[in-house]
């Protein structure tokens, strides 16, 4: 009898310890499974500027949502995308809400003060839009003597930020802001402005979905497009790192080959 109490002790205390184990075990896999979580790269940007950013169906799609993609690939992140009006992409990276800020997006001393700002990835012009039979027939009419144009933007974009200083600045015209490009278009084609100034790329497909549109041959300023991020962050360098060799392999250019044809 004794023998018998021993071995059923001895048998309880070994099942009790192998469940123990088991456990441990089942804790140590569901702490790999959470170390494993990826982090997730957010961009912050504004959806209306075909080929950068635009929506297909459902999706946003365009050269700064695949090279956004192609980054967090690189540095193993998830990725997502949030769209929001134009001036608000600035705030939501310094805010924490979105990691970085993709937009078509140029460097300028106002934007430095709140953050900073990664290694070019491409290049852009801004454009004119005028109507056929303007008296607008060069960039240099809006700056000419007694000039009094009105001239449409796009809120917060480089375009807005230049003809606000360039010309309502030295008084030789006004600037009507919108919260899109397609309004401002659209106020162009109902005679409420005289011109707009947006960048090159969009600007070819609001002149091809509006008859009596045309894009002037001069351009209005040339720069050069980065990636905005929180001021000191650690994530400027990955970012600038991985931007380094996905030029170096090709896949930027790809990328930008795939949406805007060599002309």
């Amino acid at each position: 009898m004794k023998k018998f109490m021993k071995g059923l002790l001895a048998t309880t205390m070994v099942f009790a310890m192998m469940t123990s184990l088991a456990g441990c075990g089942g804790d140590a896999a569901t702490d790999d499974s959470a170390d494993a979580k990826k982090e997730t790269l957010t961009m912050a940007t504004n959806a209306t500027f075909p080929p950068y950013e635009y929506y297909e169906g459902q999706d946003i799609v365009g050269i700064d949502a695949e090279i956004g993609q192609a980054l967090a690939d690189k540095l193993g992140m998830d990725f997502k995308i949030e769209d929001m009006e134009f001036d608000s992409i600035i705030p939501a990276v310094t805010s924490g809400k979105a990691s970085m800020g993709m937009a078509g997006m140029t460097v300028t001393p106002d934007r430095l003060k709140s953050v900073d700002f990664s290694d070019t990835y491409a290049t852009g012009v801004q454009a004119i839009i005028v109507k056929e039979g303007s008296d607008i027939k060069s960039v240099d009419d809006l700056f000419a003597e007694g000039a009094n144009h009105k001239i449409g933007v796009q809120t917060g974009t480089t375009g807005d930020l230049y003809t606000t200083d360039d010309i309502e600045g030295a008084g030789l015209g006004t600037v009507e802001r919108f919260q899109k490009g397609a309004d401002a278009v659209l106020a162009l084609t109902q005679g409420k402005i005289d011109c707009v100034v947006i960048d090159n790329n969009p600007a070819k497909s609001f002149v091809a979905a509006n008859e009596g549109l045309k894009i002037l041959d001069t351009e209005y300023a040339v720069e050069d497009y980065a990636i905005c991020l929180p001021k000191n962050s650690p994530l400027t360098e990955k970012i600038n790192t991985a931007l380094a060799e996905l030029t170096a392999d090709g896949t930027i250019q790809k990328i930008i080959d795939k949406y805007i044809s060599a002309e």
